[in-house]
């Protein structure tokens, strides 16, 4: 196979469905898509129903091209991570990895334009993050979430809107910016640095003002970035953790018991905003982003050297300043399901607690007019959260 066969084979595949986001190349399954979060197989005009390991080492192969670093990364740790574009269609982020002796593919479409903070419809509070001058911003969420696009949205603000040095490290680069307003350079992990913390380092040393770290994979790069955020750069990264609580325990986490206090001290001084993202069905089809959004006040950099205390944690903290236009993954599901944008199930599978949900349900449909109130589903629900919290309820009444 040739990269003009294989690019042909791409081509089939991104028109074989509509809103296609994934193309997957696995042994003993024909080529895959992934449309609105399902798999759905692609009939191919080579009649491949199933993919054979030669066949997927030789598309896996052509992808990689003549890069020696991802090969030796392939071979070493088992994945590699890359990009390839099929020229004038779309781009893509691609993982490569062995599984059973094995190569299998995962190709992830990414989008050739660059949306802005309006595009993506975000709560108006995003648009602070672009403002800020220093300290430490990152957006959370599980792996296809819209972190990247979220960052993308950011940064492409802040090249249109100030005259400042941009650096970008990724792995690898998704979003292709073009200069405007700021000078932006991006670096790909692989082929302009070897590894995150180094590449951090040298970006310290190339007079930026803004510094995109496209992960932070260990102890050592979150180290960096914060002396970075201390010496005046704004950094912008990404973390896999759920919510904004989790995210700063994930970072705690990474450090000695020993060094933690002092990481306390640093990050609540260093953190400016938290944006975790979960990607949920849409009514009529696609996806709808639900945001829990935090940012820096006395409470929560008090939380954040102290640890979560009755009354101090961080959801009761953002729930406290919604009224500031922060919000929590129950406030963003609430408010999606009072627009028509999801459905009562969908809100109550991606909220973070049920019963205050369920609750908020009750009284949308009630303000509606709906006297089909779910009563046994809710009183199902206040017995489970009572399970949850290790209660055992005498009785659960439901008006």
């Amino acid at each position: 196979m040739r990269r003009p066969e294989l690019d042909t084979i791409l081509d089939c595949m991104l028109r074989s469905q509509p809103e296609v986001s994934d193309l997957l190349f696995t042994v003993d399954k024909p080529p895959q898509v992934e449309s609105f979060g399902e798999l759905k197989p692609v009939e191919l005009e080579s009649t491949i129903t199933k993919l054979t390991p030669f066949q997927t080492e030789v598309i896996a192969l052509n992808l990689v091209g003549d890069n020696l670093w991802h090969l030796v990364d392939l071979i070493k740790h088992g994945s590699c991570d890359t990009a390839y574009t099929l020229i004038g269609k779309a781009r893509f982020r691609i993982n490569v990895f062995s599984q059973r002796g094995a190569i299998s593919v995962v190709l992830r479409k990414l989008s050739t334009v660059i949306p802005t903070l309006e595009d993506l419809k975000f709560p108006p509070i995003i648009k602070e993050i672009p403002r800020e001058k220093t300290g430490l911003v990152l957006v959370t969420g599980a792996t296809g979430s819209g972190k990247s696009t979220t960052l993308a949205a950011v940064i492409s603000e802040i090249n249109r809107t100030r005259p400042v040095h941009i650096v970008t490290l990724e792995d690898p680069v998704e979003f292709v910016h073009s200069h405007e307003t700021a000078t932006i350079n991006q670096r790909e992990l692989g082929s302009d640095f070897d590894d995150y913390s180094n590449g951090l380092r040298a970006a310290l040393r190339q007079a930026p003002k803004v510094i995109l770290v496209g992960e932070m994979r260990d102890r050592e790069t979150v180290k960096i970035a914060l002396s970075a955020a201390e010496t005046g750069h704004l950094v912008l990264s990404t973390l896999h953790t759920i919510d904004a609580g989790q995210t700063i325990n994930r970072i705690l986490g990474m450090f000695e018991p020993e060094e933690q206090e002092q990481i306390r001290v640093r990050l609540a001084d260093m953190l400016r905003w938290v944006v975790s993202q979960r990607l949920v069905p849409r009514v009529g089809g696609g996806r709808h982003a639900l945001l829990e959004i935090m940012g820096s006040s006395l409470r929560t950099q008090e939380s954040i050297r102290l640890g979560e205390a009755e009354g101090k944690s961080f959801y009761e903290i953002i729930q406290a300043s919604q009224p500031f236009g922060w919000r929590t993954f129950d406030f963003s599901a609430l408010d999606a399901y009072e627009q028509g944008i999801i459905t009562e199930e969908t809100a109550l599978l991606f909220c973070t607690k049920r019963g205050p949900v369920a609750r908020g349900i009750d009284n949308i449909r009630k303000s509606r007019g709906d006297s089909n109130v779910g009563l046994n589903f809710l009183r199902m629900r206040e017995f489970e959260d009572a399970k949850k919290d290790h209660k055992t309820p005498l009785a659960i009444k439901v008006k």
